[in-house]
């Protein structure tokens, strides 16, 4: 399954209807979200039964795992039914929360095949923003609420009447968790940007306009189900995680919070080791946590995703790179020495060819696509190592 390509709902479809697919309730299937850290916003994993040809981006495994717990949320509602009826339920409920409002969700859905429809609308959902150039290389922002939509989607299964209302009230208060736990302890800055990510991603609730005095403690008595309630305490326990430890109000706050919510401390207890084995453990894959600066993780975000595309089209491009020897000797010479000013407009222009000769490589031929070039070339032998050695020319 390639979620980056059309086609790829219908191919979720045909992997979840496979004997022994999934899973058994939607404990399981929460824990699982949990290990995968789609809970926790943030996206390293998917489910063992999807087989997927190619090795997954963040923005792609949130999606799986977006179409993965709407479409078990479905089945643990309503039963195993046409995988058509459960795509039309989905389209419906986005429909119903108007997120029509977001970006250009309007212009793009277009089409007769509510499946491609919806495909479009997951995207939508998944990227926060930023342009065309840095969402085709996967540089947006990825949504970190988005187990909140599945929490929605399972209000809107039970005919909730306001489930938009709900879906405000259900942001309002996670935001307001998260702020009161951070508030709760001395931050050096990373909790800050959890912060950060988790406003960036509100979709039904004004941030400017969202009070933080304390009185969303008041609505956790009855207006929330109980994976409503353990998705707050989740989130409670990942911001005030950072420094492994509780002082003294960290400690008031996290089980008075568990308190309120009806969690014993044990249980609070058990979350807060859960949550500091996932990072302990995955540290280094979480963006937010990572101190490198902001132009160490754009070359590193870009390397990542050219290799993808490289990846994705391989065959062609060793066919298209076989059948131009000169720009191959050049590649191979670049390795070791530097081309003149001729040379390097040689391999641009030559490079900017087969790039037009493969639609899903023209993203290099937009504005600002050629700082790519030298990370495409960079990837180049790996692509064709035998031509790299025939080629290369040694330093004298």
């Amino acid at each position: 399954m390639n979620p980056s390509a059309s086609g790829w709902i219908n191919k979720f479809g045909h992997l979840a209807n496979k004997e022994n697919a999934g899973f058994s309730d939607f404990e399981s299937l929460y824990l699982e979200l949990k290990k995968n850290g789609f809970v926790y916003g943030v996206h390293l994993d998917i489910a063992p039964f999807i087989e997927v040809e190619h090795t997954l981006s963040e923005d792609e495994i949130a999606k799986i795992n977006l179409l993965t717990a709407l479409y078990y949320t479905y089945t643990f509602e309503k039963g195993k039914t046409d995988f058509t009826d459960f795509v039309n339920t989905v389209f419906e409920y986005y429909k119903s929360l108007d997120v029509g409002r977001i970006s250009f969700l309007n212009k793009i859905l277009s089409g007769s095949k509510t499946e491609s429809q919806l495909e479009k609308l997951i995207d939508s959902r998944i990227y926060l923003g930023g342009n065309a150039f840095n969402r085709a290389f996967g540089n947006s922002l990825t949504n970190s609420l988005l187990y909140v939509d599945v929490l929605i989607f399972m209000v809107y299964l039970n005919g909730k009447a306001d489930v938009k209302g709900h879906a405000q009230l259900l942001e309002y208060v996670t935001i307001n968790i998260a702020y009161h736990a951070l508030n709760s302890k001395e931050t050096d800055g990373n909790d800050a940007k959890l912060i950060q990510l988790l406003a960036s991603s509100l979709t039904y609730v004004n941030l400017g306009e969202t009070k933080f005095d304390g009185s969303y403690l008041d609505l956790l008595d009855n207006k929330f189900t109980r994976f409503e309630k353990d998705y707050f305490l989740d989130m409670a326990c990942l911001t005030i995680w950072e420094d492994k430890s509780l002082d003294y109000t960290e400690s008031d706050y996290i089980f008075g919070l568990g308190k309120d919510l009806g969690k014993s401390e044990e249980e609070v207890k058990l979350e807060l080791e859960f949550v500091k084995h996932f990072f302990d453990g995955n540290k280094e894959k979480v963006p937010y946590l990572n101190d490198k600066n902001l132009a160490v993780q754009f070359y590193e975000g870009m390397s990542k995703n050219v290799s993808k595309l490289i990846l994705r089209n391989s065959k062609r491009l060793k066919k298209e790179l076989t059948q131009s020897r000169e720009l191959v000797s050049l590649l191979s010479k670049s390795t070791v020495k530097d081309l003149s000013e001729e040379e390097k407009k040689k391999v641009q222009e030559q490079l900017v060819d087969i790039f037009k000769s493969i639609p899903s490589l023209a993203i290099f031929m937009l504005p600002g696509g050629a700082v790519l070039l030298p990370i495409f070339i960079k990837l180049i032998p790996k692509l064709l190592p035998s031509a790299f050695d025939d080629n290369r020319v040694e330093e004298d």
